[in-house]
């Protein structure tokens, strides 16, 4: 049996989604349009808010492997990660809405990650 999870769409409305979710839905949460909550709405404090989403971190042979995620956070993506991942972690940070974040370059979403 599929997992299901709780999304809050751009309306404000709370759609129950099973796992694995189709791609423009990832994509959309991934950039922060839509946002993971639990199901009376309250916001979600689980593993990670997209599963994707893990900071890679080098190891001794030099290979990249996902970090755990912060407690009630998403995890900063690899700096190798896609745009759109980089602006799903500073919008999910609360820094500035998706559409503003789509304007700046992936380096400056780095710079602005810290």
């Amino acid at each position: 049996m599929p997992e299901t999870i709780h999304v809050r769409g751009e309306g404000g409305q709370i759609i129950s989604m099973d796992l694995p979710l189709p791609e423009p839905i990832q994509q959309r949460l991934t950039q922060g349009y839509l946002r993971r909550v639990n199901s009376d709405g309250s916001p979600y404090r689980g593993d990670d808010e997209v599963p994707a989403q893990a900071e890679a971190k080098p190891d001794a042979d030099g290979s990249e492997e996902p970090s755990t995620p912060p407690a009630g956070g998403r995890a900063k993506p690899a700096v190798s990660a896609p745009k759109s991942e980089w602006i799903g972690y500073v919008v999910s940070q609360g820094q500035m809405s998706a559409d503003d974040a789509a304007n700046y370059t992936k380096a400056d979403l780095i710079d602005m990650a810290g």
